[in-house]
């Protein structure tokens, strides 16, 4: 467990590597095709490593643009001083929204033609009206469509009409095409080659019809660590940067390090006779007399009342195990394997403790669930610790790859790594 300066009172905290997260990114890159630029995704917080202090280091670490769910995400970033490119991945409507966006520099996805024109008639008003400086318009974009998912962006068969769209649009400068896998951590990559194909098929028409020069842009984590051949311009990393697999045949494909560790204290340690319950309904009955430790976390911080009497701690490097029902605010573990233990001992939910380790898929197994939700469980009732950050900064910046004025791969159906004739720009920030 690494030596790290708490907040004094501190009854939990979040543990968060910068040094496991700047290797991570350049494992990433390490795997990446040598044409191609990673984003990063910081979306819920940085699946909750938060968003505003990591993001400094996976630039420093050779990250080139990054990815938000929010316009509210993307203005943190903006405020923390980001000043790469941010895509704004989910839908964004309204007057203040599009407002927001170009005041803040932000890129959002356009779905459909509709909601093309939307956006152009909000960025019209708000010309009239002043409020937008010259130098925001044309307002970039990047163009999402449904090569399979069923969710956000326009289908795919429609890529043509999509692009004569957004040619009359002197508002909008598509700078970006992209589509999301359904099922690129799958072994079977029949779904993930069908959606390759039907991408490629309508990225090369919409650039065929003048919405060139464009990023593009398919794979998330799985996709990047499964095959090169989808890197195409960006890839956008989400998971694997926080040291999580997105599948468990892709483990190995790069040296993975999780970033995020869960840690209390043991605060009252007491003797519990034999026959008495513990926790709330007496869910576990002492079955002899147990030495016995209250720990202030509970499922307010994010740790799930249905890991009641699965959980497991880790205290002194030895495991711990959770007895009766999880609280709002405090669990009881079995002191057995360390009977001596002392009030204001750190105890790890999550993290790792000497020889021993609790995983985020470790969670996610128990739980019936997947590791992107055990990771968005934490929220701002625990103070996040940095560590590794001087360890970071002490070494060497990785330049990020170069994404403005780059030649683009072409969207050939079959021809992977086909390059365009036209060069691409990402929207300056």
């Amino acid at each position: 467990m690494p030596q790290v300066r708490i907040p004094r009172d501190a009854r939990a905290w979040i543990e968060v590597d910068h040094a496991a997260l700047a290797h991570n990114v350049r494992e990433m890159l390490r795997v990446l095709s040598p044409r191609s630029a990673l984003m990063a995704i910081l979306k819920a917080d940085a699946y909750g490593h938060g968003a505003a202090s990591v993001a400094p280091t996976l630039s420093w670490s050779g990250a080139s643009a990054f990815g938000v769910a929010t316009i509210e995400e993307g203005i943190e970033l903006r405020r923390a001083g980001i000043p790469q490119p941010i895509l704004v991945l989910g839908y964004v409507q309204g007057r203040d929204s599009v407002h927001a966006l170009a005041h803040w520099k932000l890129i959002p996805t356009v779905c459909s033609p509709g909601h093309a024109r939307e956006l152009a008639d909000d960025l019209e008003n708000l010309a009239e009206r002043g409020l937008l400086s010259p130098a925001s318009l044309p307002l970039e974009a990047h163009v999402k469509l449904d090569t399979g998912m069923s969710r956000l962006g326009l289908h795919w068969s429609e890529a043509g009409r999509f692009a004569r769209c957004l040619r009359e649009i002197e508002l909008i400068r598509a700078s970006g095409i992209y589509s999301h896998l359904a099922a690129a951590d799958s072994p079977d990559a029949s779904s993930l080659n069908e959606q390759r194909q039907r991408f490629e098929k309508a990225a090369a028409e919409m650039q065929s019809l003048g919405l060139s020069p464009c990023l593009l842009h398919l794979a998330n984590s799985a996709a990047t660590l499964a095959d090169r051949s989808l890197h195409y311009d960006l890839v956008r990393v989400g998971i694997a940067l926080y040291g999580i697999y997105p599948a468990r045949h892709l483990t190995g494909r790069a040296d993975l390090r999780p970033a995020l560790a869960i840690r209390s204290r043991l605060s009252q340690v007491k003797d519990v006779p034999q026959g008495a319950g513990v926790s709330y309904g007496g869910a576990f009955v002492a079955p002899r007399r147990m030495r016995a430790a209250v720990v202030p976390i509970g499922y307010a911080d994010g740790v799930p009342w249905t890991l009641s009497q699965r959980l497991e701690v880790i205290v002194r490097g030895r495991r711990l195990q959770q007895l009766g029902r999880i609280t709002m605010d405090q669990l009881v573990v079995d002191l057995g394997p360390v009977p001596d233990a002392r009030p204001g001992e750190t105890v790890t939910l999550l993290g790792r403790d000497g020889a021993e380790a609790i995983t985020v898929e470790d969670w996610a197994r128990l739980l019936r669930t997947i590791p992107w939700e055990v990771l968005c469980l934490f929220k701002s009732r625990l103070p996040r610790v940095e560590v590794g950050v001087l360890e970071e900064k002490a070494g060497a910046r990785t330049p990020a790859r170069t994404i403005e004025g780059r030649e683009p791969k072409a969207a050939h159906p079959g021809r992977h790594a086909a390059r365009s004739r036209r060069r691409a720009s990402v929207p300056a920030s």
